[in-house]
Parts: C-alpha cells; structure tokens; sequence
C-alpha cells in the first residue's frame, strides 16, 4: 500500500510540474518580472535618463537614453539628451556632433540649441556659442532664465575673453518636459 501511495504521490507531483502556471513568462500587462512591460504602464529610457541626470549618475543616464532610442527612435529629444550627457561626461566631441544631428532632426528645438552653445562654451568657442545662443533665446522667446542667463554669460566672454563668471552663474542646460523648460543641472 505504502508504494502505491508515493506511485500515486509521484504521479500527482509530475503532473502538477507540467501543469502551466505562468512560470517565467508574464501575463499581457503583468507589472511583474521577467517581462518588459510595454506601453503607458513601462518605465521610459527618457524619463529615467532625465532622473539619472539629475542625480549626477550621467553614463546610466547615458545608457538610459540609448535605450530611449532604441523605444523612440533618433527623436530630438533623444538626440539632444544623449548629446547632454556626453557633455556631463566631457565628451565634447560627441557631445557637439549629437546635438547637431539634433538640429538637423529640429531646427526649432530649444533646449538642443542651448546645449550645443553650452559645448561651444566649454571648448572655448565663445563666437559660435553666443550666435547658438541668440538662436535658442529668439526661438524660445526670451522666456527661458537659463537661455537668458547663457546668453549675457556668453556675450560678457565675447567682449572681455578674460571674464570669468561667479561659479552661481555658470552655464545651465535645459530639457523638455511635460511643455516646459527646466534646468538640468549648472556646468
């Protein structure tokens, strides 16, 4: 009897292990591992980039926004955030040629203007930058204080190479969100 039992017992076992029960997959629309979650409920590489930014963590925030890419496609905003945090990390190569695909993308988009002329600042060239700044100050309307205060920033370098800003006043980036313009974090 004891054997028929653990035969039976072992039986049941078996069946119940090859009985689907989810396992490893998620159902659709599961907020659970393993699956991505897809649409309005998942977490986007933009999003999560501009925290990472904000934190000072900039190759997560980097990476972040590769995945963005690779969920938006080579939008400006992706572009133009990739572009900044090649900045944050000293790439000003990278960082210049990212923004200025960015531009090609959006010729009108703001914050990409104002970063590009934050790297010409940093590489020193304060001509181009004060043109790029103009250029996001105009389209954006004046509206912007960070745009406001890189442009005065960048025009007191152009007429006195010497200038060095109080480091309260160094140059600011900006991104879009949710329609408006908000300061990054201070060079």
């Amino acid at each position: 009897m004891r054997k028929a039992v653990g035969g039976v017992l072992a039986v049941l076992v078996f069946l119940a292990a090859c009985q689907s029960t989810g396992g490893l997959s998620s159902s659709k629309g599961s907020p659970f591992a393993p699956g991505s979650v897809k649409g309005a409920d998942g977490v986007d590489g933009l999003l999560v980039g501009h925290r990472l930014m904000a934190a000072g963590e900039y190759e997560l925030a980097l990476k972040a926004y590769y995945r963005g890419a690779a969920e938006h496609g080579a939008t400006v905003d992706v572009l133009s955030a990739i572009g900044s945090a090649d900045l944050k990390l000293g790439r000003l190569g990278q960082a210049e040629h990212i923004l200025r695909k960015a531009l090609e993308v959006d010729q009108t988009f703001v914050p990409a203007w104002n970063n590009l002329g934050v790297v010409l600042m940093e590489k020193g060239e304060i001509a181009e930058a004060s043109q790029v700044f103009k250029t996001a100050f105009a389209l954006d309307s004046g509206q912007s204080d960070e745009i406001r205060k890189n442009l005065r920033l960048a025009l007191a370098k152009l007429d006195n190479p010497a200038y060095d800003a109080p480091e309260e006043s160094k140059f600011s980036l900006v991104r879009r969100g949710q329609g408006e313009y908000l300061l990054l974090t201070d060079l």
